[in-house]
């Protein structure tokens, strides 16, 4: 059985920061590509970014690219998020996936958490 639980949501203030963590279990982790994405009602799931299964990240998405920072720690078989000068648009359910091939779309992934909520108020 795959797993992958996401933790560390919760609410913010904006400007302040947030680590999220992605535990994996039931496959090889190390041999695998991962993502987080996030979703806001009523638009579709977003790629944040990817790390690849060499620890090399891809494809930050622009509201991303300079606050949020993806990492792993293969010995911990955990994904992390650490999320920067937060601020409101960046309220959502974060998800993180796995995939044996990255993907700019939601649906080029296999594996997936249920998510873990942020909430930045103003």
């Amino acid at each position: 059985q795959v797993h992958l639980v996401e933790s560390g949501g919760g609410t913010v203030q904006t400007g302040e920061s947030l680590r999220l963590s992605c535990v994996v279990s039931g496959l090889s982790f190390s041999d695998y590509n991962m993502a987080w994405f996030r979703q806001t009602p009523g638009k579709d799931r977003e790629s944040v970014g990817f790390i690849s299964y060499t620890d090399i990240t891809h494809n930050y998405a622009r509201f991303a690219e300079g606050r949020f920072t993806i990492s792993r720690d293969k010995a911990r078989n955990t994904m992390y998020l650490q999320m920067t000068y937060l601020r409101p648009e960046d309220t959502a359910i974060y998800y993180c996936a796995a995939a044996k091939n990255t993907a700019q779309h939601f649906s080029g992934w296999e594996y997936w958490g249920q998510g873990t909520q942020v909430t930045v108020s103003s």
